[in-house]
């Protein structure tokens, strides 16, 4: 049984991660009427004048984004940090991000955010400043089961919810995260932002893919890889089952699983892309039929909590994807979930997340069967 009112958390120092967001705002606003010791911090991490997303406006961590957490530091009186971190933030976000396109797999920048950012370099920063909790603004909860262990729950926003980014995070530190509006909706925080008087009350949120912009993952790529490369993924189109050759495509970075506009081609049906063969540049395209999967494998996984071999669980292959029931078997490579009703577009390079009971188990990631 979890419960959110089993271990009152004591007052002490927090390290808040500030991304100049309303939600990461709001958090550090509330620690501070709770009684805790505050020390505000944003992550520098992409050079946004490479960018062609407005500043402001859907943004993370860029100069104005900055401007607006050290604005709202300076009105709840706490200390504040700039960390640059754009070197890591290459290292272990964008290169990823462009390999996984380039190998035919729709990546997760996100989860490669937290794990190695948020919840790593941001821990690290935390015990340097003798900081006895880490807070961020995301929508999660902290909830202790009779055994007072620690664990990650879903959040009260069922829309907002973003435990499907936090499954890699070390069980270890649980106990020492800090999600003050995980109980709250998103206009909640809103009205507290109002209320409070923070410049960041009725700002944008930021969507998509923060270091890409307007500009478009393909545009992004283009500007990152040589064009010599880039020549290297061009190859087919072709119709599945048959094999039939539709067309020539420019690069396999170009397609998704799922994706039906910008083939590169014209059909008298409406036509998905099912498979992308990275070893042949293939990419295979078909019926939406052929788009659902009854069992999904799952590689390099990572737990929060135990995971029983054999039991259901409620999972998510996507973050704005509706949980649904599997049962998981456990293999050489990590796990593989056999889902009680077929799953469409499920893509190689995205994550399946476990839950149980509104509890966050862990996750792996997505490869082909």
């Amino acid at each position: 049984m979890l419960d959110n009112q089993t271990k009152p958390k004591s007052k002490g120092r927090v390290l808040v991660a500030m991304s100049g967001g309303v939600d990461s705002s709001v958090a550090a606003a509330l620690l501070v009427e709770q009684g805790y010791e505050v020390i505000g911090a944003t992550m520098q991490v992409w050079d946004y004048s490479t960018c062609d997303i407005t500043e402001g406006n859907g943004t993370c961590c860029s100069s104005i984004d900055v401007d607006d957490a050290r604005s709202v530091a300076d009105k709840i009186n706490i200390p504040f940090y700039v960390l640059n971190c754009e070197a890591k933030f290459k290292a272990s976000v964008i290169d990823p991000f462009i390999n996984a396109y380039l190998n035919g797999q729709t990546p997760l920048p996100c989860v490669n955010c937290n794990t190695y950012l948020k919840f790593d370099h941001l821990v690290k920063k935390m015990k340097e400043l003798d900081c006895d909790y880490l807070a961020t603004g995301h929508y999660a909860q902290i909830v202790y089961d009779e055994n007072n262990h620690a664990h990650i729950k879903t959040s009260t926003d069922d829309w907002k919810d973003q435990t499907y980014f936090l499954f890699t995070i070390d069980p270890q530190i649980v106990s020492k995260l800090l999600f003050p509006i995980g109980h709250l909706k998103k206009p909640q925080v809103r009205e507290i932002a109002e209320a409070k008087g923070l410049v960041v009350a009725k700002k944008k949120d930021s969507t998509g893919i923060c270091f890409v912009g307007n500009k478009g993952y393909d545009n992004f790529i283009k500007e990152q890889v040589s064009s010599k490369i880039l020549s290297t993924k061009k190859g087919q189109l072709k119709r599945y089952p048959t094999g039939e050759v539709m067309a020539e495509h420019e690069g396999i970075h170009l397609y998704t699983i799922g994706q039906s506009k910008g083939l590169g081609m014209t059909y008298h049906e409406k036509l998905f892309v099912l498979k992308i063969d990275a070893d042949t540049n293939t990419v295979w395209v078909g019926d939406e039929k052929d788009l659902y999967s009854n069992e999904v494998e799952v590689i390099e996984p990572h737990w929060l909590s135990e995971v029983t071999d054999g039991s259901e669980y409620e999972v998510k292959i996507r973050y704005q994807h509706k949980a649904s029931k599997a049962i998981v078997e456990k293999t050489e490579r990590g796990i593989r979930l056999k889902f009680e009703e077929p799953q469409r577009a499920v893509a190689p390079g995205q994550a399946a997340v476990l839950y149980k009971n509104q509890k966050l188990i862990g996750g792996g990631w997505i490869t082909l069967n």
